[in-house]
């Protein structure tokens, strides 16, 4: 059996893991009754905090993190193979950490810096939007991969990789239009979402606006909340309810190629096809989309390049040849199978 980490408390307590450490460590700025709490879960599941690294100096670790959002996403597979492949390389030790949707990226690396002397953090997927005084508690180089970002941040203050979400969802959406389309679904994230998910539909909507075509609200699905986001499971219920609403449309684009898969399969349960009675596009250039039948048309991301492009800048910073840097790479659009004109 695993041992039990103080992330895991945290997650137990439903607090964030500088609010654990703080009991631990008997700090004043926490209610006794948060303590008390959080002392007992911590007696109960036998925790035992790792005070060694505390006693020793960073200088003899040579350990990068890498912190995932979306750990169950198949998109940050080859990544992370990557990552670990050339941590190594370099002679460093890899440690992957996954952050819960609405967990506090931030609290984990703080608490990781500490537990594990970290020299370096990869933050990888979700959307970053914390303060300014937030960020100023990490005191290792870090860099943000195939993240969003709000739109308030200083470039200057963080180093990024990626590629423009927006840019890239225009581009396939106003390819569904050239091919005659003007009724085109989209399973997006929920309106409240801040992510990568809300570039992409700002893209779906501003391909619409450009081609003269109305945003229609009843083709706009947004991913079920009790659902694992951008899943296969994921776009396949929620294009069965689009299908049974009996909206009409004629193309549908899933801002994921896993949403992508899942919404055919719900067209097929239907009884209809794909693509002769409607189109389906995703993105990301999934392994699944290509070898899925019929092979989806979607935006494939660059993923070798922005794993190297991410490590060399975070080397870079931890050995300071540089200052901060940002890298936007381009999709590419691949047309397959499941598009056709109208």
């Amino acid at each position: 059996m695993a041992s039990i980490t103080i992330i895991d408390i945290a997650k137990m307590c439903g607090v964030g893991v500088t609010t654990v450490s703080r009991a631990i460590n008997d700090h004043p700025d926490i209610s006794e009754e948060t303590k008390a709490m959080i002392m007992k879960v911590i007696k109960e599941n036998h925790y035992v905090p790792n005070n060694s690294a505390r006693n020793l100096k960073r200088s003899a670790s040579k350990t990068v993190a890498v912190l995932i959002k979306g750990i169950t996403n198949p998109f940050f597979n080859r990544m992370i193979q990557m990552f670990e492949k050339e941590i190594k390389r370099k002679k460093y030790s890899f440690i992957l950490q996954r952050v819960d949707e609405h967990q506090d990226e931030i609290e984990v690396a703080i608490e990781l810096e500490k537990e594990k002397r970290l020299k370096g953090i990869v933050f990888l997927g979700g959307y970053f939007s914390h303060s300014k005084e937030k960020l100023e508690q990490l005191t290792v180089p870090f860099v943000l991969s195939t993240i969003g970002m709000a739109p308030e941040f200083d470039p200057t203050e963080f180093s990024s990789v990626s590629v423009d979400d927006f840019k890239e969802s225009y581009k396939i959406v106003d390819f569904l239009c050239s091919l005659g389309h003007r009724k085109i679904a989209i399973i997006t994230a929920p309106m409240d979402d801040s992510s990568i998910g809300k570039l992409r539909y700002e893209g779906y909507k501003k391909a619409l606006e450009d081609h003269g075509l109305q945003v229609d609200s009843t083709l706009i699905c947004s991913m079920k909340d009790h659902l694992e986001s951008y899943s296969m499971e994921n776009g396949y219920a929620v294009t069965k309810d689009l299908l049974e609403s009996g909206e009409p449309f004629t193309a549908l684009f899933a801002v994921s190629d896993s949403l992508a898969v899942g919404a055919c399969k719900a067209i097929f349960e239907s009884g209809k096809h794909v693509p002769g009675d409607y189109s389906v596009a995703g993105f990301d250039g999934l392994d699944i989309a290509y070898y899925y039948n019929p092979s989806i048309t979607t935006i494939r991301q660059p993923v070798e390049e922005i794993a190297a492009e991410t490590l060399r800048i975070l080397f870079d910073l931890i050995n300071k040849k540089q200052t901060h840097s940002h890298k936007i790479f381009p999709g590419e659009l691949m047309i397959r199978e499941s598009t056709t004109r109208i």
